[in-house]
C-alpha cells in the first residue's frame, strides 16, 4: 500500500480540513482527546452534543459520507472515509460512539437488504442523527449461539406481526427511537432457517427497557422486554425466515466497525503520554526498563493493528465490502484495549483504582480497565472470532453442529418457544 495520498485523495483531505477548520476547534500539537470507552454515569448531555454535531455534519454533506447521495451521503470511497475519520481525530468534537451501531451496523444492513421505501423512510434520519438506533440480537439464552434465540414474531391474522420475548446487552436501547431485531418466525424449521429481522419502534406499547448498571457505574447496556408488541409487515427487513442471512450482514459490518474503530497509534498515544509524565523514583515511569518494555509491546501491536487496517482498507476499496478480516482486527483490537488499560493502571499504582473527582485523567484509566473485558465479549467473543478466523481465513474444518438440521421446536433450548 502506498501511504502517500493520491492527488485526488490529497485534494479531498484539504477539503475536509478546510471545513473542519471553519467549524471545529483544532487540537494543539501533541494533544489527544482522551475519551474513555466507558462512563461512570449517564450520557444524556453527551448524546445531545453528539446529535447537534451530527446534524451539522449532515447539513454540510458530511453525515455518513459512504452512503448514497440521495440519503445524505457522498458515495465516498473507503479511502475517503478513512481520511475523513483520520482528520476528525485532530479536532475537539463530540464523540460519535452513540452512532457506532446506527451508522456502522444498522444503516448498512438496511441499505443492503431493505426495500426502496424502507431506505427512504429510515436512512436519511439515520444519517442526520435525529433518530438513534439499537441492535437487538443477544438473549439470556442465546449469546454466542445466536441462532438459538427464542424471541418470536407471529402473524396476527391481519397481515401484521406480534412480537414477544426478551433481549439483553442491548447498547443504547434507552436512548433509541428504533431497533433492528432478529426473531423466530417458524419454530418448525432448523434454528438458522426460521428467523426473520424486523424494525421495532422502541417507544411502542409493550416495549420495556431496563438499563443494566455496570461496574464502571454507567449503564450503556440494557435488557429489553417485548410483550405483544405490534409490528407492521412493512417493517420486515428481508424475506420471511431469511433473517440469518440479514443478521450475518449486520455482524460482518459490526466486527469491521469495531475492529477499525480507530487508529492503533491513537489508542496507544495516551499510554505513552502517561508513562512519560508519571513520577517514579525521582524520574518518570518511562525510565523504568520494565515499563518501557510493556509500553513498547503495546506500541508494536498498535502499529501492527494500524497496518492491518490499511490492508483491510485496500481490500475493501477493491471489493466493496468487508470480509472476515474484520474478525481479525476485532480480536486484536479488543485485546489491545485491555492490555493498554492494564498497563496504564499499573503505572498509576494505587491511584489507578480511583473513580470520580480527583481520579487521574478524569478516571480515564480506571474506567477503561473496568470496561475493557466487556469489549472482548460484545460483537462476538474472542473464541467466536477465533472460530471465524480458523474457518473462513485459514480454511480449517467447521466445528461439528449436530442440531443444524433439526427443527428448532425439537431442541431442548426451545422449551419456551
Amino acid at each position: 500500500m502506498d501511504f502517500r495520498d493520491s492527488p485526488s485523495d490529497a485534494a479531498f483531505r484539504a477539503e475536509v480540513t478546510a471545513w473542519l477548520d471553519a467549524n471545529a476547534t483544532r487540537l494543539a500539537a501533541g494533544e489527544d482527546r482522551e475519551i474513555p470507552m466507558f462512563t461512570d454515569g449517564e450520557r444524556d448531555d453527551d448524546i445531545s452534543e453528539a446529535q447537534a454535531w451530527q446534524k451539522k455534519l449532515y447539513d454540510a454533506g458530511w453525515g455518513v459520507i459512504t452512503w448514497p447521495k440521495e440519503f445524505g451521503g457522498q458515495e465516498a470511497t473507503p479511502m475517503q472515509n478513512y481520511i475523513f475519520r483520520q482528520e476528525m481525530t485532530n479536532y475537539d468534537v463530540p464523540s460519535s460512539e452513540i452512532y457506532l451501531v446506527p451508522h456502522g451496523m444498522v444503516g448498512p444492513t438496511i441499505i443492503v437488504h431493505g426495500t426502496e421505501e424502507q431506505k427512504k423512510r429510515w436512512i436519511p434520519k439515520l444519517a442526520e442523527g435525529s433518530e438513534i438506533w439499537c441492535q437487538l440480537w443477544s438473549e439470556p439464552g442465546a449469546g454466542s449461539d445466536l441462532a438459538g434465540l427464542q424471541s418470536k414474531c407471529e402473524r396476527d391474522g391481519e397481515g401484521n406481526w406480534v412480537l414477544n420475548g426478551q433481549k439483553v446487552w442491548t447498547t443504547g436501547a434507552q436512548w433509541s427511537n428504533w431497533g433492528l431485531i432478529i426473531t423466530r418466525t417458524d419454530p418448525d424449521l432448523p434454528k438458522h432457517r426460521g428467523l426473520t429481522v424486523f424494525v421495532v419502534d422502541m417507544r411502542a406499547p409493550g416495549v420495556t427497557v431496563r438499563p443494566l448498571r455496570q461496574m464502571t457505574g454507567g449503564a450503556d447496556f440494557n435488557e429489553v422486554f417485548f410483550d405483544d408488541v405490534k409490528i407492521g409487515d412493512d417493517q420486515r427487513i428481508g424475506d420471511i425466515n431469511d433473517g440469518w442471512r440479514v443478521a450475518m450482514t449486520t455482524l460482518m459490518f459490526e466486527r469491521y466497525a469495531v475492529g477499525t474503530g480507530g487508529s492503533g497509534d491513537k489508542m496507544v498515544a495516551p499510554l505513552v503520554k502517561l508513562a512519560r509524565s508519571s513520577a517514579r523514583n525521582g524520574g518518570v515511569a518511562m525510565d523504568d526498563a520494565a515499563v518501557r518494555q510493556e509500553v513498547a509491546d503495546a506500541y508494536v501491536k498498535a502499529k501492527l493493528l494500524t497496518l492491518t487496517g490499511y490492508r483491510s482498507l485496500t481490500k475493501t476499496a477493491k471489493e466493496g465490502a468487508p470480509g472476515p478480516e474484520g474478525s481479525i482486527m476485532k480480536l486484536v483490537r479488543t485485546a489491545l484495549i485491555y492490555q493498554i488499560s492494564e498497563i496504564g493502571t499499573e503505572i498509576l499504582g494505587m491511584s489507578g483504582a480511583l473513580m470520580g473527582d480527583g481520579a487521574p485523567d478524569d478516571a480515564y484509566w480506571s474506567l477503561n480497565f473496568l470496561g475493557a473485558m466487556g469489549a472482548k465479549i460484545g460483537g462476538g467473543t474472542d473464541d467466536i472470532m477465533r472460530n471465524i478466523i480458523g474457518e473462513r481465513v485459514l480454511g480449517l474444518p467447521k466445528e461439528p453442529s449436530v442440531d443444524r438440521e433439526q427443527p428448532f421446536r425439537e431442541l431442548r433450548t426451545a422449551s419456551r418457544a
